[in-house]
């Protein structure tokens, strides 16, 4: 039987990069506290390595790698007759880009009437949403509950959904789980504790060209040679080798490398979990990263580069009227900006959020409830029969037909053995090594 909502129940994430692992399991956690947590990573080219899982701060105990198809396949054979030691999982939290969670929802759609039940599907974004919101809504489309993470996104998301002519009526307002944290205490630094310290949030894909790169590192540089008395610290997302949800094709390590002694004592390269980097953080800087969120909600100084433009391309124009869009030389020259309490309060930046919480805990469990007994209704994704030139590539993606059903060969239940997953390590090395080191390569030959 699926666990009752008096029961704490057993929760799956499906993640496919570390932030948005980050915010599918610490969302589990608070969505349905007391649940058994399960971590399933889908395995392609930003699976996070055991490092990066850790850096979140919410590492799995039991995670593994898998395909769509074999999550399918799993989800498929637990609703058979459960033991005392495995029971369904009776909630699907979708931490994923769009098309993955296209592709679940219409295989989960295809299983449902074999199976009888199926757990509830949660889905949402990992942070700031920029860029392709029509495309994301409605890939998103046809799950139990889609989580926005303020008043403001809400908004957003009812709006683009009924203006295609999809329910909006699962959009459900839920605070980013990685906001708060320790209160900035500027009384260390000012006292000369320690030294006051800059943090600089690089982006793996924002801005995406060298010169551009190269330019934000020079101007951090630059700021701890005008500061000798500060540490100035560029926190960086991954290590060399590793991807997160979107490539990075220049890292700011190989940029630094090549500053060599260039480099001053009080500059230094940082990874590690952001809310720690955050304890001692006095100014953040950053072109448009959710860091920025995490900062503010704190009440750390926040300061948004415009030295690139404020342009869509870059994210930062959604902190237009932040407060927070300021410059390097201004930041040089001592200025510190100061956000709007109402552009705080409306991006679910303040505020505690137990309104919101609790209200989406009490949708939950009137899903929960349903599910054990009458049982919920078949998913509706928003493409169901509507994109008859497109779905078909979105599925075939994950290795699903048009009908959602597994495409011959791609079944993958099984985890990797020890040749299969060797294989995938190289392969996912190869990617890597073509996105950072070949392509840029030709790029540059065709400009010559």
């Amino acid at each position: 039987m699926p666990a009752t909502p008096n029961s704490p129940g057993r929760v799956a994430v499906l993640a496919d990069s570390d932030t948005r692992w980050k915010w599918g399991a610490l969302t589990a956690r608070a969505l349905a506290p007391g649940a058994e947590l399960s971590g399933r990573l889908l395995r392609g080219r930003a699976t996070p390595t055991a490092r990066q899982l850790a850096d979140t701060g919410v590492a799995p105990r039991d995670a593994r790698e898998v395909t769509v198809t074999g999550l399918l396949a799993e989800l498929a054979g637990e609703h058979e007759p459960p033991t005392a030691t495995a029971r369904p999982h009776d909630v699907l939290v979708l931490a994923c880009v769009g098309h993955t969670v296209q592709a679940v929802l219409h295989g989960l759609a295809r299983l449902r009437p074999a199976t009888g039940t199926r757990p509830v599907v949660v889905t949402g974004y990992p942070g700031v949403v920029y860029e392709k919101l029509t495309e994301g809504l409605l890939l998103r489309h046809g799950a139990d509950l889609l989580l926005a993470g303020s008043a403001h996104d809400a908004r957003r998301f009812r709006e683009v959904l009924d203006g295609a002519g999809a329910d909006s009526a699962a959009v459900t307002r839920w605070p980013l789980p990685f906001l708060g944290g320790t209160p900035h205490d500027p009384g260390p630094a000012d006292r000369g504790d320690r030294p006051r310290r800059v943090v600089f949030a690089a982006q793996p894909s924002v801005p995406d060209g060298a010169a551009a790169r190269r330019y934000l590192l020079a101007r951090a540089v630059a700021h701890a040679h005008r500061h000798p008395g500060r540490e100035v610290v560029l926190k960086l997302r991954s290590a060399p080798g590793e991807h997160t949800t979107h490539v990075e094709e220049v890292p700011y390590q190989r940029l630094a490398a090549r500053a060599g002694n260039g480099l001053p004592a009080n500059f230094r390269l940082s990874y590690g979990h952001m809310g720690e980097v955050l304890d001692t953080t006095d100014l953040l800087v950053t072109v448009s990263s959710t860091a920025a969120l995490e900062a503010l909600s704190r009440g750390v100084p926040t300061a948004v580069l415009t030295d690139l433009g404020v342009r869509e391309p870059l994210g930062n124009h959604w902190f237009t009227g932040s407060g927070c869009l300021t410059s390097w030389d201004r930041i040089d020259a001592g200025h510190l900006p100061v956000p709007e309490p109402g552009w705080l309060a409306d991006r679910g930046v303040t505020g505690d959020g137990e309104a919101d919480r609790a209200a989406a805990r009490a949708r939950l469990a009137e899903l929960r409830e349903r599910a054990a007994g009458p049982g919920l209704p078949p998913l509706a994704p928003y493409y169901a029969g509507r994109a008859p030139g497109y779905l078909p590539g979105v599925l075939a993606r994950h290795g699903l037909d048009p009908d959602g059903a597994p495409l011959p060969g791609r079944t993958d239940a099984r985890p990797p053995g020890p040749v299969r997953r060797l294989a995938h390590r190289g392969a996912r090395t190869a990617y890597r090594t073509g996105v950072q080191h070949v392509a840029p390569l030709i790029r540059r030959w065709g400009r010559l």
